[in-house]
């Protein structure tokens, strides 16, 4: 079996989390990829405290395996929902969308292990001095929110800057991405799309059939031109949005409310013509839907052959 210091980092079986997503990553899904013997994490999103508060309940009523919370730092609930995590001593936090140096005391002091995730090695450096226990690298193959720089080109660079574990993300779907991730120096692994598809995942099923059926080339990138992109499935929305923003015809507060509202619209509602469904580029290579704990031992039964192969491509002396 693989076992990394990112296992005893977090008290986990494998050194695999699964991905925070917005309206996707609930305490059903957390709670099933803990008891798989990964890292499962609650989105907060753009939730409030007494969401999250709920959703940290319901995940310690299924498993007694560690889980964590992952904390979109551009939230208007941020200062609140920091809070209900530190009081409730979750295990782990993750975080995306910025510095959480403003809340890092609080967190530390309730002996909680914080995981920012980077696009780009200078914010590796500020969250090391503020106290993080790990980072997760994340390439721009990853869907939802991403950066510009690849899972390949950013990891080994994370690497070389920081004696922090790290944990790769981004365009990751099996035992091949793991068994890479591990050559570029990661420690551990972040999968999202993958878990989308998993029979605990309670997103809408339009949306696990459009995963199911994507190729490798059914992504978009849009929203560059606002300084956040996001990588999504193309869909009638996703291509409109994109026309609407190279156009010129439109304002960016007007681009800006054109997005609002249109991922509950494909993970609750399964709506597949105004709805924006994010996903990585791995997503072609999803072709079932499976258990979460399933999901998490064949990937790591692959990555173990890879692994132990390795050596055929060692020159003879």
């Amino acid at each position: 079996m693989i076992k990394t210091p990112i296992c005893d980092l977090a008290g986990i079986e494998y050194p695999i989390f699964q991905g925070g997503m917005a309206w996707i990553s609930d305490a059903k899904l957390a709670a099933a990829v803990s008891n798989g013997g990964g890292l499962g994490i609650i989105s907060a999103m753009n939730a409030d405290a007494r969401y999250l508060r709920d959703q940290i309940k319901m995940a310690r009523e299924m498993t007694d395996k560690p889980f964590g919370v992952n904390i979109m730092l551009m939230s208007p609930f941020v200062d609140e929902v920091a809070k209900v995590v530190a009081d409730e001593r979750v295990p782990v936090i993750t975080t995306g969308a910025g510095n959480p140096a403003k809340y890092m005391d609080s967190w530390l002091a309730a002996d909680i292990k914080v995981i920012p995730l980077v696009a780009s090695v200078a914010l590796v450096k500020l969250v090391a001095r503020a106290g993080a226990a790990a980072v997760i690298a994340e390439g721009g193959e990853s869907g939802g929110h991403v950066g510009d720089t690849s899972t390949m080109a950013l990891v080994p660079q994370v690497c070389d800057v920081t004696d922090l574990p790290v944990i790769a993300a981004g365009g990751i779907g099996d035992g091949r991405g793991v068994a890479a991730a591990f050559m570029l120096g990661a420690m551990g692994v972040q999968l999202g799309t993958r878990f989308l598809v998993a029979d605990e995942c309670t997103v809408h099923p339009n949306y696990k059939e459009k995963i199911i059926k994507a190729t490798d080339i059914a992504t978009i990138v849009t929203g560059k031109r606002l300084g956040h992109p996001v990588r999504s499935l193309k869909t009638p929305f996703s291509r409109a949005y994109m026309k609407a923003e190279y156009s010129g015809d439109i304002g960016d507060g007007d681009l800006e409310a054109m997005g609002v509202g249109a991922l509950r619209l494909a993970a609750i509602e399964g709506d597949t013509e105004k709805g924006c469904f994010p996903s990585g580029q791995i997503a072609g290579m999803v072709k079932k839907t499976q258990p979460a704990a399933e999901i998490i031992r064949e990937i790591f039964d692959e990555a173990e052959q890879i692994l132990r192969g390795a050596d055929k491509w060692t020159m003879e002396k």
